[in-house]
């Protein structure tokens, strides 16, 4: 099929924002749909999975500012191939499949009913995954694939310390230090949560409001440390988490949610990586080998998506934005899409 489909619209309804700020700056209106052109897939979009970029961008505190106004936003889809364009041997119709943007988010963000993506963007869902699990799958899992093993060199029997790790990525992150038979240790900062992380995969959670993550992780690797430290935070207190670290340890900050200097460790010789997964997703074998392990992990079950809270309807994405930005949830924010 080279042509979009006569029975696909000429518009679909896409989510936008026309100023920076809160939640409420979200709202649905009709664009354009474009048939797809050659080397491009048209998507029927069945769920959205939310990141914390996307609340960011939002509110015009990304690392680059959205184009207003009528930005788009949206990092991850999942839904089923509508038409192919001129070119594309690798899907057809009826494909379930997952997608990520061409490029910056004001053009091509997918939070949309339908999209145009480039077909190196759309990776095939296994039919034993729904969309709901599909659309939390992608940038979690090939974050935590990509840092933990390419950039960390994660190996069996090592520990890993993954602070913030109630968030899609560090459930993910926990299954992937799992399944290759690391010790993953979380960190969160209440009870509440604790048995959540337990049940995600944690073989430890240390809850950093009333424990030493210092002290803990000493106890648990016998004054060893921990060979690899997965930090979500940053600020000031990355630098006491290098003293968590095994002597010669790998720290990779790939967030930071405390908003202030990341601070680095003295306790040398430790390796400090900042870590961005665009890096990963923009090459083509990278994504290829991430792409591989991840559908293998979904098919046999060992990487299984955790989905903290599903809201119906693109109307209800303000309220998924609010929810992301309580912290109050522990895995992916996914928002389904109604046709």
């Amino acid at each position: 099929m080279t042509d979009k489909s006569p029975a696909t619209p000429a518009t679909t309804r896409a989510v936008l924002f026309h100023t920076t700020g809160d939640p409420d700056v979200l709202t649905v209106e009709e664009v354009p749909l474009p048939a797809p052109g050659p080397g491009e897939v048209l998507i029927r979009v069945e769920a959205l999975g939310l990141n914390r970029a996307e609340a960011l961008f939002r509110a015009g505190t990304y690392f680059y500012q959205p184009a207003l106004p009528a930005s788009r936003n949206g990092y991850e889809a999942a839904g089923v191939v509508e038409a192919v364009g001129a070119g594309v041997s690798g899907f057809a119709p009826g494909d379930p499949v997952m997608a990520t943007p061409e490029g910056e988010l004001s053009g091509h963000g997918l939070y949309a009913e339908r999209v145009v993506v480039p077909a190196g963007n759309v990776l095939r869902r296994p039919e034993t995954v729904d969309a709901v699990h599909g659309a939390a799958a992608w940038s979690t899992y090939s974050t935590a694939y990509g840092a933990l093993l390419e950039k960390g060199g994660l190996r069996p029997g090592d520990h890993v310390l993954i602070t913030g790790a109630s968030s899609g990525v560090g459930t993910a992150a926990l299954q992937v230090a799992n399944l290759i038979g690391a010790v993953p240790v979380a960190t969160t900062r209440t009870a509440a949560k604790k048995q959540g992380l337990l049940d995600a995969g944690a073989a430890h959670v240390i809850t950093t409001d009333d424990e030493d993550v210092v002290k803990e992780i000493g106890r648990i690797t016998d004054g060893g440390g921990a060979q690899l430290i997965f930090d979500a935070i940053g600020g000031p207190g990355f630098a006491t988490l290098g003293e968590a670290a095994s002597p010669g340890g790998t720290l990779i900050q790939y967030g930071w949610l405390d908003g202030r200097p990341t601070v680095m460790p003295l306790n040398w010789p430790l390796t400090v990586i900042g870590y961005n997964n665009v890096a990963l997703s923009a090459d083509p074998a990278g994504r290829r080998r991430a792409a591989r392990f991840i559908g293998a992990g979904l098919r046999s079950g060992a990487l299984a998506p955790v989905v903290g809270a599903t809201f119906d309807g693109l109307e209800r994405m303000p309220d998924a934005h609010r929810l992301m930005e309580s912290n109050a949830h522990t895995g992916k924010i996914v928002v389904t899409v109604r046709h």
